[in-house]
């Protein structure tokens, strides 16, 4: 039996062209799943319950703080797109690949899986720990595609900052939720049904 040697692990470093679709979506859904448990386990060493972060609201004013802040970030989306190079906002051809050739459905529900694990975590979690500003920091840096041009990275940190914000005010996850997912499948259904010029 060959003994494993940590020793002949290489990295090499692969383009998005290259990972075909079903390994990109399992991908997609491993990180997601991944940051979804970090998130219950660290706010399980918080001695937090992690089942009350999900307790839907008494009050439905949630609604309008999400789909509000949904509706703000997708204008100022707009009028950057408007008046800023395509190239400024360049993520790698990342989201064109995830998005491009989905079903409405399958939009809809990554856009879902995506606002609940990555809301489980930085809000519900590490925001508990150092606050919106600190978080809205991490969550920058962590979406690494967006690290090469300083507009979409200030709109990451911006739209972050902005759901931890709308998180203290309503004292519920359910609205970053909300706006998170919003943001995302109507950004999805942009890239899906854009024309090619």
């Amino acid at each position: 039996m060959k003994k494993f040697d940590i020793r002949n692990i290489r990295f090499k470093k692969v383009t998005i062209d290259q990972i075909d679709d079903r390994l990109l979506l399992i991908n997609l859904y491993v990180t997601q799943s991944v940051t979804f448990i970090i998130g219950l386990i660290w706010v399980l060493f918080q001695h937090r319950n992690p089942f009350l972060l999900f307790s839907v609201p008494k009050s439905l004013s949630f609604l309008l703080w999400g789909l509000g802040l949904a509706a703000l970030v997708l204008a100022v989306d707009l009028l950057v797109s408007r008046f800023v190079p395509e190239e400024v906002g360049d993520d790698g051809g990342v989201n064109e690949r995830i998005f491009k050739n989905r079903p409405v459905w399958h939009i809809a529900v990554m856009s879902l899986i995506i606002a609940i694990c990555e809301e489980t975590l930085f809000r519900g979690a590490v925001q508990h720990n150092i606050g919106p500003y600190w978080t809205s920091i991490i969550f920058a840096v962590i979406h690494v595609r967006y690290l090469r041009h300083w507009i979409p990275t200030g709109l990451v940190f911006s739209i972050s900052y902005a759901l931890g914000w709308i998180y203290i005010q309503t004292d519920t996850l359910w609205a970053p939720i909300l706006a998170h997912f919003v943001i995302d499948m109507v950004m999805g259904f942009v890239i899906r049904f854009r024309r090619e010029e």
